[in-house]
């Protein structure tokens, strides 16, 4: 009767929400999925999707697989896939991805370093030296 609710792998479709007015202070772990309306002052750290909506933000660093920001984000983010940037996005700090789309109009102002390329450099210094 009790099994279902001890098995916390299975969050497939299931999403965390912090609405429009929440603001939270200190660092956020989670294994599904999160949507930010509110404002967050830490750390979030996920094997999920984050989506910043457009009254979020984010002030901290996160590390998750991949994020939507259509909102603010100030800090050190890390994106293992995919790092998309809406129109009416702000990015402030350093930013480390898999690949990274930016629509037209957002402000990204920040270092940016792609992960994919830093691996195929890495590469070639080594066959070269072999």
């Amino acid at each position: 009767m009790f099994d279902k609710a001890k098995n916390n792998d299975n969050v497939l479709g299931k999403t965390n929400r912090i609405v429009e007015g929440t603001v939270i202070r200190g660092d956020i772990e989670s294994k599904a999925d999160f949507r930010l309306d509110g404002v967050l002052v830490g750390n979030y750290t996920s094997t999920g999707k984050l989506v910043v909506g457009p009254s979020g933000e984010v002030q901290g660093d996160v590390k998750c697989k991949n994020v939507d920001i259509e909102g603010k984000f100030t800090g050190k983010l890390i994106a293992t896939e995919l790092l998309t940037v809406k129109s009416k996005a702000s990015i402030n700090g350093e930013v480390t991805v898999g690949k990274l789309a930016v629509e037209p109009g957002a402000v990204f102002e920040a270092t940016c370093t792609m992960k994919n390329q830093l691996k195929s450099v890495a590469n070639e210094t080594k066959e070269k030296s072999a």
